[in-house]
């Protein structure tokens, strides 16, 4: 599986709020042997989130959207995402009938617009707080308040799944370049992927949905490196 991941706000593009969204369910749907491809932020902008939303669902398995809902004026999420299903904003009933009973709200608590989904979304019911999110095709909408994201979340990681990809790190202290060529014959020898991230120390990642092949690469590696 192949995934995209849409963040929206304005603040995230003006660096005033930091994306810890997308990386925290990056890291989830890797753990789930899913392929995140994409990662892209969005201002607050119906024609922008309309465009990337239908972009990302026609290339990818599923995108994921958090951040912009709710009843406010710069909450348009829900708009970008019908539009890019050209489909209009409508109120649901089971996301009222939900807050009514579950969330503990009654109906003139609920400012308008609260409960507007785009037409024929499934809702996904905010357990940890009060804007609905949804499921259209194979786009989930999430709200971008972290804790109400990973309650959301929780909900429907079931829905990703992929072969697993295993991860361990050799750390050498040489020059990335002049560990190229031992990465050359490491993916000759082996199955796996290789990802060089150069600090202090250069953190040599090797990738591979098989565990002992990956855990022998490194171990070949290791022998052939200066570690630190």
């Amino acid at each position: 599986m192949q995934a995209a991941i849409v963040t929206v706000g304005d603040e995230l593009l003006a660096g005033e709020t930091v994306d810890t969204n997308a990386t925290w369910l990056a890291e989830q749907l890797v753990a789930r042997g899913v392929d995140v491809e994409r990662i892209t932020t969005v201002p607050d902008r119906v024609a922008d989130i309309a465009r990337v939303v239908n972009e990302h669902n026609a290339e990818y398995d599923a995108v994921l959207v958090t951040g912009g809902l709710g009843p406010t004026h710069d909450d348009r999420t829900m708009a970008g995402v019908a539009a890019a299903f050209g489909r209009s904003l409508k109120p649901s009933d089971a996301v009222l009938t939900w807050l009514e009973t579950q969330g503990g709200y009654a109906r003139d608590d609920l400012a308008a617009g609260t409960t507007d989904l785009p037409r024929g979304a499934q809702p996904l019911h905010n357990e940890a707080g009060v804007a609905p999110g949804c499921v259209v095709g194979s786009v989930y909408v999430l709200p971008g308040v972290p804790e109400e994201m990973k309650a959301m979340f929780e909900r429907i990681e079931s829905d990703f799944s992929g072969s697993v990809t295993h991860v361990t790190t050799v750390t050498a202290d040489e020059p990335e370049s002049a560990l190229l060529d031992r990465f050359e014959e490491l993916t000759d020898r082996f199955d796996v992927a290789v990802g060089s991230y150069p600090g202090e120390h250069v953190r040599v990642k090797i990738r591979g949905t098989d565990e002992t092949t990956v855990n022998e690469a490194a171990e070949w590696l290791t022998e052939r490196v200066v570690t630190a």
